[in-house]
């Protein structure tokens, strides 16, 4: 059935299949059946329960209207975002392209997000449903109309917002889609960043885990760099990797323009980050691996180079609705 499906999906434009996609899960039977959980390899971080790695990553549940769905669908935790203070419609479309040569998709939406009030509503709602059982993180970003010297502030006020509705928050200064956002991950700006966001985080009664989502393309030293900029201010983990702006070995048309890809081209990248940020850093961070989970052997591998936790995104597109059960069941037997 999936292939058919999947025929007939990627016959339309890649925005507007997720977007139905989105849709029938809000009206699907799925959102309110059985509360099924896949408990395999069950883990706790930060005082956080996984009932097993693999997540959804950010960038598909954007608004959090769907949280219950992805649980019986068999992910382990489900990732809100990116999520900015203000409502923003991204990019203009078209804004999102499948890579199927590739296992590879294109994106340059650009936050597109009902705002950081509205999305509380949204996860409030199904926070109260006694079935949901599942860690739910949140993705946090830059506002489009904030200027950058005001992105401490506006980061801010995502996270006042949110924080009480996460049981991890991330801040993603990563993407390539928003002009000038991954600048915050020079030195000067990603401590001044996280000065802030932690010094608000360390009032609360109960601090919230923080996590940091880093870009592939970032150099080495500047990658430790920021990986010792997460623990001065008592970050808890590393999200490894955002999409990677690199056209390299790509195969077919290209859409010209701007954007991050993500898939199995960015595996290789995103891995290699992991490994030598892991091999510095076990000790006093954990580690989230995503960037081209498309099937079991790519979940081992990650796991293998550092990954405490999985994320995919695009690998789900692809793979469609047994994804996460098809991976977790080869993991039960690894």
């Amino acid at each position: 059935m999936w292939s058919i499906a999947k025929k007939l999906l990627f016959l339309l434009d890649a925005e507007l299949a997720h977007d139905l996609a989105m849709q029938s899960l809000k009206l699907s039977k799925v959102c309110w059946s059985s509360s099924t959980t896949y408990e395999i390899f069950p883990r706790t971080l930060w005082g956080v329960h996984f009932v097993n790695p693999l997540g959804l990553a950010a960038g598909f549940d954007k608004n959090g209207e769907c949280l219950l769905a992805w649980q019986r669908l068999g992910f382990g935790s489900v990732e809100v975002g990116t999520v900015t203070a203000l409502a923003q419609p991204g990019n203009p479309q078209p804004r999102l392209f499948r890579l199927p040569q590739n296992q590879a998709l294109l994106n340059r939406l650009s936050f597109n997000n009902m705002g950081a009030e509205q999305v509380a509503k949204n996860i409030e709602k199904q926070r109260c449903d006694v079935r949901f059982k599942i860690p739910i993180g949140i993705n946090i970003g830059k506002s489009n109309v904030t200027p950058l010297k005001d992105a401490a502030k506006d980061y801010r006020q995502s996270f006042t917002v949110l924080a009480d509705l996460a049981d991890y928050v991330v801040i993603n200064v990563s993407s390539p889609n928003t002009p000038g956002l991954r600048d915050l991950q020079e030195k000067k700006a990603l401590r001044g960043l996280l000065d802030v966001i932690s010094s608000e985080n360390q009032r609360r009664s109960h601090p919230k885990p923080l996590l940091l989502k880093l870009a592939p393309d970032l150099h080495r030293d500047a990658a430790m760099q920021c990986a010792e900029i997460a623990v001065e201010f008592l970050l808890n983990g590393l999200v490894i990797s955002n999409t990677t702006v690199a056209r390299d070995n790509l195969r077919g048309e290209i859409p010209d323009g701007l954007g991050g890809i993500s898939g199995a081209p960015l595996f290789e990248k995103s891995t290699q980050m992991l490994s030598y940020l892991h091999q510095a850093y076990a000790s006093k961070l954990n580690f989230i691996g995503v960037g081209g989970i498309m099937d079991a052997l790519s979940a081992q591998i990650k796991l293998k180079n550092g990954a405490d936790l999985l994320q995919s995104y695009t690998g789900f597109i692809y793979a469609g609705p047994f994804f996460a059960r098809n991976i977790l069941s080869s993991l039960e037997s690894w």
